[in-house]
C-alpha cells in the first residue's frame, strides 16, 4: 500500500483519480465533477481528499481513504465539508492538469501515468478552474457515469 496526494471519487462506476501538482485544483475540481454527476441524476461519492492510499487488487488499483479523514473534503477558501463516502473504490483513470499555456494542446492518445512503481493509470487532463469538468471528462472517456 502507498499513501499519496491526490482525491480520489466515483462517477457512476468509474473511479476518478485526481493528482498533479498542488494547487491546481483537485479537490475542488473533483467536488464540482460529483455535484455535476448528480445533476444529472447519476450517482457520485467521495472516497478520499488529500491522502488516498493505493493498493493492488487482483490486477486493479483500488483506493482507500484514512479514517481520520473519512467523509471529508477541503474546498479551498471555504473549508472542510463533509460529503457522502465510501471506504474503498477501483480506479479507472487518473485526472490531470493540461497545459494553459498551449503546449501539448492536444495530448497523446493512451498516456499513462506512473503514479509508484507498479501502479499506473490511463491519463485524461483538464484544464484547471473549468465550469463543467465532468462533461469533459464524459466526451473524453463515455463510459464515466455508466
Amino acid at each position: 500500500m502507498i499513501n499519496i496526494h491526490a482525491t480520489a471519487i466515483v462517477i457512476g462506476r468509474t473511479g476518478l483519480l485526481f493528482t498533479g501538482p498542488s494547487g491546481w485544483g483537485k479537490s475542488m475540481t473533483a467536488f464540482t465533477c460529483m455535484a455535476e454527476a448528480r445533476r444529472q441524476g447519476v450517482s457520485s461519492v467521495l472516497v478520499a481528499d488529500d491522502q488516498v492510499f493505493l493498493s493492488k487488487q487482483g490486477g486493479a488499483i483500488t483506493a482507500a481513504c484514512p479514517p481520520a479523514i473519512a467523509g471529508l473534503i477541503e474546498l479551498r477558501g471555504t473549508g472542510i465539508v463533509k460529503h457522502d463516502h465510501i471506504d474503498r473504490a477501483e480506479m479507472h483513470f487518473a485526472i490531470l492538469p493540461a497545459s494553459a499555456t498551449g503546449e501539448n494542446r492536444l495530448p497523446a492518445d493512451g498516456e499513462t501515468v506512473l503514479l509508484a512503481e507498479g501502479f499506473e493509470l490511463p491519463v485524461l487532463r483538464l484544464l484547471p478552474n473549468l465550469p463543467l469538468p465532468l462533461a469533459v471528462l464524459m466526451a473524453k472517456a463515455p463510459e464515466i457515469g455508466s
